[in-house]
């Protein structure tokens, strides 16, 4: 019989206490779910592999600020969004992000990254053909819209988490999550694949 996985909390207390090794362990399982989540942004893949470091640096020197109370994940996420914004702010041309947002993406793009990780991506979703045109769609939606289907069906934060997350209340999170699967939805539609995203409740 295996012995349980250490969780996030347990790894966060031991590194309060001083075990650097925890952090180790967090990186390792987080890195590449970072790197997805700001390719999903950036298009980018150096960008995105330094963004992942200084959020995972970020967390690190921020652990002292974490409650273990089971939200990791939620906390991580937030702390990575921040970094972002302040990344953008600092650009003295928006033209730069927009630059980003339509760069060509590399062979090695986000989706490689996320199914490479543990964590189930897309679990509603089976075929790598449906992957493909949803990653299409994914960056042809708002922002807003397409991070909120990202971290709900790809990183398995509850609503709640997300809303936490991007800043707004729950019922602005599943407004736009709606949004996003509509929209998902009539490109899938078009394609001749029939309905997959399932409401929640």
């Amino acid at each position: 019989m295996t012995a349980p996985e250490i969780t996030d909390d347990d790894l966060m207390i031991q590194l309060q206490s001083g075990e650097s090794r925890a952090f180790d362990v967090l990186m390792k399982r987080y890195q590449r779910v970072l790197i997805g989540f700001f390719l999903l942004r950036t298009f980018d893949i150096q960008y995105s592999e330094d963004l992942a470091q200084e959020t995972l640096l970020r967390v690190y020197s921020h652990s002292w600020d974490y409650l273990p109370l089971g939200r990791f994940k939620s906390w991580m996420f937030r702390i990575g969004r921040n970094l972002l914004i302040d990344r953008q702010r600092k650009s003295s041309h928006d033209s730069l992000v927009q630059a980003l947002k339509h760069q060509p993406k590399e062979e090695q793009d986000f989706i490689s990254y996320i199914k490479s990780d543990a964590v189930e991506p897309l679990q509603l979703i089976e075929q790598q053909e449906v992957v493909v045109i949803i990653e299409a769609m994914l960056a042809e939606i708002p922002d807003d819209q397409s991070e909120t289907f990202h971290l709900h069906h790809i990183e398995g934060l509850s609503l709640p988490e997300v809303a936490e997350v991007m800043g707004v209340p729950t019922a602005t999170s599943k407004s736009r999550l709606r949004l996003a699967r509509e929209k998902l939805a009539e490109k899938l539609r078009s394609r001749g694949i029939g309905p997959i995203l399932e409401e929640d409740e």
